[in-house]
């Protein structure tokens, strides 16, 4: 009986690890990534209002480069857009997300956000009126995990 208890303990375990293996994974293939904002913030085609959103790929294997973004609990989806990849200019090992100030009054734009450990990462596509503006108006900022904010003045020829 002391087998039989202790092989169903040993089950149970090995479960448990393989489905929180199969979580982990998971966060990873489709980079589920919370991120809060305590200004509204531009996304194309929508302003998002301060506030945590979750972003995430969308379950479409073929194409990695539609971002869905959901409200905090992930009940309501916000926005769905199409990225294209891009390229970190440099390496870090945290949430990067890249930010254009905009010109008083309007809110910055959300241009580019890698999921953490990925060189890889999504480009938001606007339209060319808001790009030319965003290339002419824009000061890039980078967030990255725990709060860092470093200016792009220095970086600007990469990213």
């Amino acid at each position: 009986m002391t087998f039989s208890k202790f092989s169903m303990i040993a089950g149970f375990i090995i479960a448990f690890a393989f489905i929180f293996e199969l979580a982990a994974h998971a966060d990873e293939y489709n980079q589920l990534t919370k991120i809060s904002f305590s200004q509204a913030v531009q996304v194309p085609g929508r302003i998002l209002p301060a506030g945590t959103y979750q972003f995430v790929l969308a379950d479409s294997s073929p194409n990695r480069d539609i971002v869905q973004i959901f409200n905090a609990d992930r009940t309501q989806l916000v926005a769905t857009i199409q990225t294209v990849p891009t390229e970190r200019a440099r390496e870090t090992d945290g949430i990067s997300i890249t930010l254009a100030q905009r010109p008083s009054g309007q809110p910055d734009a959300l241009v580019r956000w890698f999921y953490p450990g990925e060189d890889t990462g999504h480009e938001f596509i606007y339209s060319k009126k808001v790009e030319t503006e965003l290339a002419r108006d824009a000061k890039e900022i980078f967030i990255e995990e725990h709060g860092t904010m470093v200016n792009s003045d220095a970086n600007r020829a990469g990213n």
